[in-house]
């Protein structure tokens, strides 16, 4: 933006569905650093961010840590996404990411993730994920129902 420039803002208008954007969020994660976190906390650390459904999703993954860096990235950008972080409002186990039978991924939010969530009017998170080697990036829109 060009300093003395207007900016400019543009609003996104429910469609003929009455969905609107509530909130977006983006998170990239080195693979390396989550993988000395393993290293150095082990399943604590896995048990502490991941559900036991995405520990095992992961872990039967022949190179476990890229799956896992998508989570946590996922998990940071939804609650982004919801405008919270991650914290009392949103924590780690809270979200959720499942498979449906064609490989694409999606959320379910728990506890207070949910319950923020309903209290915002959201009615759907979509989510995003990609990974290589080296990084992991994730992208989440919170969708208002009206």
């Amino acid at each position: 933006r060009t300093v003395g420039a207007p900016f400019i803002a543009i609003v996104i208008k429910p469609d003929k569905h009455g969905m609107n954007i509530a909130g977006l969020g983006t998170d990239l994660v080195e693979v390396a650093r989550l993988d000395q976190s393993i290293d150095r906390h082990g399943d604590r650390f896995l048990h502490r961010v991941f559900t036991d459904a995405e520990i095992a999703y992961c872990a039967g993954m022949k190179s476990a840590t890229p799956f896992y860096a998508a989570r946590f990235a996922a998990k940071e950008a939804v609650s982004k996404a919801l405008g919270t972080g991650i914290g009392a409002a949103c924590g780690w186990r809270d979200i959720e990411v499942r498979r449906k039978a064609s490989g694409e991924p999606f959320i379910v939010l728990h506890g207070a993730a949910e319950e923020t969530a309903r209290r915002l009017g959201i009615t759907a998170v979509l989510i995003s994920l990609s990974h290589t080697e080296n990084y992991a990036i994730a992208q989440a829109i919170a969708v208002r129902g009206e």
